[in-house]
């Protein structure tokens, strides 16, 4: 096995006990909880064979949901933001030639890395409350919800990204 593999499969189990165990018993305000396993996905490398990102965001999600008994929430969320990734790429870097083969987060300017991950938070969050509360009654609180929740698992992840960034 190569480095690449190891890393990510590493990556799968340390998100998933620190979102677990640290992270699952944040409940500020009573409904922020940030969702770092959320990195796996930003930080995941892009294929041609997106099956792979697909299959590991699902187990990633139904892994957090088995442990915060959610029933599959997660796994939908993580699901969807795995599949739409490669499109907010595009939408991040403009409708110009880019090598996806070669994209990193930890490359980006600060703004693109920002915008990445709070796209990809935001679609999270929404489809997690959505799906966990299922009705669009108190849609209004449902949302306010979403974006503070968005907001500080963005600044979470986008300080996790840059903490993390690898020394040229």
């Amino acid at each position: 096995m190569n480095n690449l593999i190891i890393s990510n499969v590493l990556r799968f189990f340390v998100l998933i006990l620190l979102q677990v165990l640290v992270f699952n018993s944040f409940n500020f305000l009573g409904f922020i909880n940030p969702a770092i396993y959320i990195l796996f996905i930003i930080l995941f490398p892009i294929r041609r064979e997106r099956t792979v990102v697909l299959v590991s965001s699902f187990l990633l999600g139904l892994f957090i949901d088995f442990f915060s008994n959610s029933g599959g929430v997660n796994a939908a969320a993580m699901l969807l933001i795995a599949y739409l990734r490669i499109y907010i790429i595009k939408f991040i870097h403009g409708s110009r030639e880019y090598d996806y083969a070669l994209f990193n987060p930890r490359n980006l300017a600060i703004g693109k890395l920002i915008s990445y991950v709070g796209i990809l938070t935001f679609i999270h969050q929404f489809t997690f409350y959505l799906l966990s509360n299922f009705t669009f009654h108190n849609f209004l609180d449902t949302l306010f919800k979403v974006i503070v929740s968005s907001i500080v698992t963005t600044i979470l992840l986008v300080f996790s990204v840059l903490l993390f960034e690898k020394k040229k």
